[in-house]
Order: structure tokens, then C-alpha cells, then sequence
């Protein structure tokens, strides 16, 4: 997947010996995680709430793992809450497709029902594929009736389904999403002015995404097998989410050369410099935001 970057790195940077090309086409990933390894956050709570009576008429689904077509999404929430999780703050909500790993994300202002349609809606507005099932955890910002009306009151509903309770891997895809795609470039700050949204969602949608979906590679996992008290498993070949959905035979011709005709105007160099500028533009939002809360706090003299 390095061959993806390297025309945007030569374009900005000049053209690379074949010493050094070959070098980085050879790098293993594990040479690239020693490298960045010093580049880590904490890790922060959870903050899912049950969602009451309404489990009973959303089913249980634990066979995600077979899923043979995109279209079949699990969604979940990231709370931007600092330490606590009281007050009002930012949370995060990530889709992931189950087969291609394509994700997107969106920020809400408090993850109520309506918040969290609303932004449903927007993202299946830009899928290239169509929505054919949404998975979710247990928690009341899905567990509602707002969205099980927006997948039912359709001329073709969308299945909705749910985990078990406290089971986090059964929503596995986009689990380790929340991590790579939310925290990764967030991180565990606690985001409590409503007027950073738009700001974070241009970064999700404009830049973020498109760096993720075109330009990252991921593997899925095959099979485990076990060997007496080990566990071994078995990964694909790293692809991007746009590549696994250009090798369906699901996706029209049309949508996947709309794919590539994107792909192509598309500098990953580019959008990581101006997602920098971006989030450089959100943190001294977030400073002033901070600095004038200290300020109304402090007593009068």
C-alpha cells in the first residue's frame, strides 16, 4: 500500500533514490510500529448506558464474522468527556462496514436519539454502498425509537440488530475503530464546547476519512485455530477499504470508477498536512475555551 503514498511524497518532497524506494517498500510493520511506538495516549472510560425495555424488540446478532457483502454496518460512540462523565460534552459516533472496514465518523453534542439519526443519516447519504443492516452495542442512544423508525419506516427497511450485553467483541470491527479512528486523533481531552462540532466534523469528513478509507491499509482476520493453549490466527493481505469494495462484485462499475476517479484526485500528503492545520485550528478552540472557563471560575476580588 506504500505505492499509494509515494507519488504524493516524491510530488511534495522530490523523487527518491531506488536505494531509499526499495527500503521503504520493504520496511516490515513491525519496523514501522517500533518507529512509532513512542506515539501513545492513555486509554480512557466507557461510557455506555443501557437501553432499557426496547432490547426486547431489537434481536441479538453474533454472526458478523460471515458477512460476504458491504453494506452491513456496526456502530458505536466514543465519549470526548476528559475523566468524568457528568455535564454536557462531545461524544463521537464511528460506523464501520463489517467487509471492507470502510468507516466514517461524526460528532454529537451529547449522543441524544435525535442527534445520533441525524448524524446516521448523513453518513448513509455518502456511503458508496447501500445500508443493509446496522449493529449496534446496548446503549439507550441507539436502543431507540427514533432510529429503529428511521431503518423501519422505509420501502426496504434496514436490519437492526444488536451485541450481548458486555460483550464488546461482537462488535469487534468497529471497537478497534473507536481506537484508531476516534482516539488516535483526539485523544482522552475532554471536548465541552458545542461550538467546536463543526469544526471536528469537516475534519472527519473532508479529511480524516478520506486519508483513512483511500490511503490506510488494514488485514481481517480469517481463522483462529487453536494449538493445545494457544491460539493462532490467520490474516489477509493488508488492503484499504476502497479496495477491498473495488474487488466486490457487489459494487456497480459505476461506483467503483466513481472510487478510483476519487482516489486518484486525492493527495495523502495533503490531507495530512491540512488535517495538522485543522487540528492545530481545534486544540487553540479548545484552549480559549479552557482559559475562559478558568476565568469565569476565578472569584471576584
Amino acid at each position: 500500500m506504500r505505492e499509494l503514498w509515494l507519488p504524493g511524497y516524491e510530488k511534495r518532497y522530490g523523487k527518491l533514490s531506488e536505494t531509499i524506494r526499495e527500503q521503504v517498500k520493504s520496511i516490515s510493520p513491525a519496523q514501522i510500529d517500533r518507529l512509532l511506538a513512542p506515539h501513545k495516549v492513555i486509554k480512557g472510560r466507557c461510557g455506555t448506558k443501557p437501553g432499557g425495555i426496547l432490547k426486547t424488540q431489537i434481536p441479538i446478532r453474533t454472526d458478523n464474522w460471515d458477512i460476504t457483502r458491504p453494506g452491513f454496518l456496526e456502530a458505536d460512540t466514543v465519549a470526548h468527556c476528559g475523566g468524568s462523565l457528568s455535564g454536557d460534552f462531545i461524544w463521537s459516533i464511528t460506523y464501520t462496514d463489517i467487509l471492507s472496514g470502510w468507516t466514517t465518523n461524526r460528532g454529537i453534542w451529547n449522543k441524544g436519539a435525535e442527534g445520533v439519526v441525524k448524524a446516521t443519516k448523513s453518513i448513509e447519504e455518502l456511503l458508496p454502498f447501500e445500508l443493509l443492516g446496522f449493529d449496534s452495542d446496548n446503549g439507550n442512544e441507539f436502543l431507540n425509537w427514533h432510529l429503529i423508525g428511521y431503518f423501519s419506516n422505509r420501502p426496504k427497511p434496514v436490519g437492526f440488530t444488536r451485541s450481548r450485553p458486555y460483550r464488546k467483541n461482537d462488535n469487534a470491527h468497529v471497537e478497534q475503530k473507536n481506537w484508531t479512528h476516534v482516539r488516535q486523533l483526539f485523544g482522552y481531552d475532554r471536548l465541552e464546547d458545542p461550538n467546536m462540532l463543526p469544526l471536528i466534523n469537516e475534519i472527519y469528513s473532508e479529511l480524516w476519512e478520506p486519508l483513512n478509507n483511500f490511503f490506510e491499509p488494514c488485514s481481517k482476520l480469517i481463522k483462529k485455530e487453536r494449538y493445545e493453549a494457544k491460539l493462532k490466527r490467520y490474516h489477509d493481505k493488508p488492503l484499504t477499504p476502497c479496495d477491498r469494495l473495488l474487488q466486490s462484485s457487489h459494487i456497480s462499475d459505476e461506483t467503483k470508477e466513481s472510487l478510483r476517479a476519487k482516489r486518484d484526485s486525492l493527495d495523502p500528503f495533503d490531507l495530512s498536512e491540512r488535517l495538522e492545520n485543522k487540528l492545530r485550528e481545534l486544540f487553540a478552540l479548545q484552549k480559549a475555551f479552557l482559559k475562559e472557563k478558568v476565568h469565569l471560575q476565578e472569584p471576584e476580588v
